[in-house]
């Protein structure tokens, strides 16, 4: 009774606005749309986005801004779910704005290393960054080198991880991202215990720890796949934390000779007996595919729960990727079916 009290106000909002994402066949309507100027006209007309679109004067309306105007819905969005939040439920978003945090130092990384010359854009991040996070975006643009960036981070949490490999010798991007990611999770994973409690940790440590093992096995499969790494190299890349899948079947998965013989001791792991792992999808949708299904089946099993949030967001999130992709596929002239692929089908 105590969580159905807690959380009825959030899930009746949540289910509001899931009313309101994208449909499977909306998406084909898209893919069917021949200019990202119509893509934009179709979203004003049919979906949620018409007011942060409105907000787009006409000679903006290029694929960049539409991404930040996109990306500015799902911030909307979480203010609304963290209105209707209790402390609880606050402390849980707060520990899922890290995600948030990281892709933003991930993004301010590449600037400063890459040496763009338009090096930042961030004020359309700026006013959702000030309510909710540690990090400064004021300080973020006035960085123009990584020792200067990291400096800038130094009242956060992520200074101490990036100064850290700053003082490693041949640092290269890939670097700090993969020192990030991995703070990331592993930080996700001590404090979960600090922040929810009872049904609330049980099923976020089963999503938080299903997430982890997939991303483990989509590094190693990239690794063989595209990069042809050496066991020893794909060890340091790994997520320090072990679920379902255990240490002795990690070892077995990095140590395989091909990729045939990764996916023959794929299909010998948890995950197997619930995901077809052998369907013609590239790991990526696999990835999201069976976080999909996790997330769906969790929020069906105990709707009232922190998994109302956790599966919305997802889902929010998710749509967002399928659209950015979709927008590209258009601009590239792509056909409605190659467009469908690469985007992805399903909403929710």
């Amino acid at each position: 009774m105590g969580n159905i009290l807690a959380y009825s106000g959030i899930v009746t909002k949540i289910r509001a606005m899931e009313a309101k994402l994208l449909k499977p066949e909306q998406f084909e309507e898209i893919a069917n749309l021949s200019s990202v100027l119509e893509v934009v006209s179709y979203l004003k007309e049919n979906s949620s986005y018409a007011d942060v679109l409105e907000t787009l004067e006409d000679d903006k309306l290029h694929r960049g801004n539409i991404e930040k105007v996109l990306i500015q819905s799902l911030y909307h969005d979480y203010t609304k779910i963290y209105r209707f939040c209790g402390q609880q439920q606050r402390r849980f978003l707060k520990l899922y704005l890290k995600r948030y945090e990281i892709d933003l130092i991930n993004y301010c990384l590449r600037i400063v290393i890459n040496h763009y010359r338009q090096p930042f854009d961030l004020h359309y991040k700026k006013a959702f960054f000030d309510r909710y996070s540690q990090i400064s975006i004021e300080k973020l643009i006035g960085s123009h080198t990584t020792g200067e960036l990291i400096e800038n981070l130094k009242d956060t949490e992520y200074y101490e991880p990036l100064k850290k490999i700053q003082e490693s010798q041949h640092v290269s991007l890939f670097d700090y991202e993969l020192t990030l990611d991995l703070y990331y999770f592993s930080s996700l994973w001590k404090e979960r215990k600090k922040v929810l409690k009872k049904t609330d940790l049980d099923l976020f440590t089963q999503d938080c720890g299903s997430k982890i093992d997939l991303l483990n096995l989509q590094y190693i499969y990239r690794a063989k796949k595209y990069y042809n790494m050496q066991p020893a190299d794909i060890y340091l890349m790994l997520i320090p934390i072990h679920y379902k899948i255990h240490v002795d079947q990690i070892k077995e998965l990095v140590e395989t000779a091909s990729l045939e013989e990764f996916m023959n001791v794929l299909e010998k792991t948890s995950y197997a007996r619930h995901y077809n792992f052998r369907q013609n999808l590239t790991i990526e949708q696999m990835y999201a595919d069976c976080l999909h299904h996790l997330y769906i089946i969790d929020r069906r099993r105990n709707p009232y729960s922190i998994a109302a949030i956790n599966t919305y967001l997802f889902l929010k999130e998710e749509e967002l990727k399928k659209l950015t992709t979709a927008m590209e596929c258009i601009r590239y002239s792509l056909s409605p079916g190659e467009t469908l692929a690469y985007a992805g089908g399903r909403t929710q």
